[in-house]
């Protein structure tokens, strides 16, 4: 049995791991404001609450950039306290059992490629919308975390007037027409075409990230997961339309563009970081 830990600035979430299926899973809300030590301490209960027995290890997932080889966690996202957090070693000091950190998408996308959407494949893309933009890469069968896992930052890459997390998110939704997924959802199930037409063009700007990718890692598959992907059936079209402009149909053609088929896809990630 191992202890999957997803560590997020809304939510800490726990759960036992074994054989591929979570069980015990629960989830905290994470005092994101408070030191370095609280939430840590946050952590470290959830982690004795499902210490039922010895685990055989513990993997976390972090929103962040992280020495992999020493699991340091630097400057987390919306957890202004963790500038530079030595969690592996808090964690083994304090459980004794081996400890494994990585970036949350690199999480999600291992997971999926294990147990989910990316079986069978051998190189593939998982990408997470919601308010920003993240990924994680697998080559060869294994995850590429790169420098600080680092691999995989797309949403930063410069796209129109900023980068492809503005328009590939739901900051696309707020800040270019002030609406959200649920709203346009809402707009959509009254007859209205224009909120259609926002998905539309949300598919196109998602279109040219996965062409970016494929230019990138021409990988078996995408897989595409986080909170906006529940509204995949109105932007797919225009997603698909996009993507059919790219050059090298071969490339293209051989691509899964897929939606996650986990929900607990960062959890068995995080636990298989021990593999």
């Amino acid at each position: 049995m191992r202890i999957a830990i997803d560590l997020g600035g809304t939510n800490i979430c726990a759960a036992k791991v074994e054989k591929g299926k979570c069980s015990d899973v629960t989830s905290v809300p994470c005092n994101a404001k408070g030191t370095e030590d609280v939430v840590i301490s946050q952590i470290k209960e959830l982690i004795a609450t499902l210490s039922t027995d010895t685990p055989e290890g513990i993997g976390i997932g972090v929103p962040s950039v992280v020495d992999v080889e020493r699991g340091i966690v630097y400057n987390a996202c919306n957890i202004p306290s963790w500038r530079e957090v030595h969690l592996k070693e808090k964690i083994e000091d304090a459980f004794g059992v081996r400890t494994e950190v990585n970036n949350d998408c690199n999480c999600f996308a291992l997971g999926e490629f294990l147990y989910g959407a990316g079986r069978g494949c051998e190189n593939m893309v998982g990408i997470t919308l919601g308010t920003g933009v993240g990924a994680g890469v697998i080559i060869n069968g294994r995850l590429y975390s790169g420098c600080c896992a680092g691999a995989g930052e797309i949403g930063s890459l410069p796209f129109r007037k900023s980068d492809y997390e503005h328009y590939c998110s739901s900051l696309f939704l707020n800040d270019e027409y002030h609406t959200t997924g649920a709203e346009l959802a809402a707009r959509i199930a009254a007859g209205d075409t224009s909120a259609l037409a926002v998905w539309d063009e949300f598919g196109r700007n998602l279109g040219e990230l996965i062409k970016a990718i494929l230019f990138t890692y021409a990988p078996d598959a995408v897989v595409i997961g986080g909170g906006i992907v529940a509204s995949m059936k109105y932007f797919e079209e225009g997603m698909r339309s996009s993507v059919a402009e790219f050059p090298y149909e071969r490339i293209s053609g051989h691509c899964r563009i897929v939606p996650a088929q986990l929900r607990e896809a960062n959890l068995l990630g995080a636990a298989s970081l021990l593999d």
